[in-house]
């Protein structure tokens, strides 16, 4: 793959999925529009990626997705272009998504879980990336076990290992939960067949084309009610 001098200042945010675990608030609300410190959880989302330099979101929604629409509009109340890509009802899996959105999203993007707050430095991600001439890029965080199970191997700027189902005591990192790519890395997923993230990711490292980048800053999530309590306490500190 040839080296590119690109800037990335689009995402994808993966807001499809059923939420299954913080029933009974999502079974009428979509987990982007939980109320967090009085506003809809996207909101603190989007602000935060616009502060980190996007320009233009693409949101992959399914089940309520039309909520989500609802509420943020064409984004211009968040200073960005937001456009939508649906998959529902068919389900496709986190990659399937991102497949189905590949036509709004440009050459290279950044790929974010509709339930993660990152604040860490979407530039320094995007531009790692194109250093690597690999076709895929995956943030890790040294978790320890303590955010949650660590599922990486990480050493000198490599991933080893990825893997959310088997664990080992040399995955002292975590998948982050921000994805840098281009646009190639799809191209095995087939169309309209549910494929997850995950799954791509071990493919590509497979491969040889996932490139690591460590970040530092905590990552935060609302798909836990524990989870909820940190980002709000994080957003009440103003930090």
């Amino acid at each position: 793959m040839l080296n590119r001098r690109v800037c990335i200042h689009t995402i994808a945010i993966l807001a499809g999925g059923l939420a299954t675990r913080l029933r009974p608030l999502t079974e009428q609300t979509p987990k982007s529009l939980i109320e967090i410190n009085g506003e809809p959880f996207i909101a603190h989302q989007l602000r935060l990626l616009k502060a980190r330099g996007i320009e233009k979101v693409i949101i992959c929604v399914g089940y309520l997705g039309e909520l989500i629409q609802r509420f943020v509009g064409d984004g211009q109340e968040f200073g960005m272009e937001v456009q939508y890509s649906s998959d529902w009802p068919e389900l496709l899996g986190t990659a399937g998504a991102v497949k189905r959105a590949l036509p709004l999203l440009g050459d290279s993007f950044f790929v974010l879980y509709g339930d993660s707050f990152l604040p860490c430095d979407y530039r320094a991600v995007g531009d790692a990336l194109v250093a690597s001439s690999k076709a895929a890029l995956m943030t890790v965080f040294r978790n320890e076990n303590n955010w949650d199970t660590s599922n990486v191997e990480f050493e000198d700027g490599r991933i080893l290992v990825y893997d959310k189902r088997t664990h080992s005591r040399r995955m002292r990192h975590i998948d982050y939960g921000l994805g840098a790519f281009h646009q190639e890395a799809f191209a095995d997923v087939p169309e309209r067949s549910a494929v997850d993230l995950a799954d791509l990711y071990r493919k590509l490292l497979t491969r040889g084309e996932l490139a690591g980048f460590e970040v530092h800053d905590r990552f935060y999530e609302i798909g836990s009610l524990q989870g909820i309590r940190n980002l709000s306490e994080l957003l009440r500190s103003g930090a």
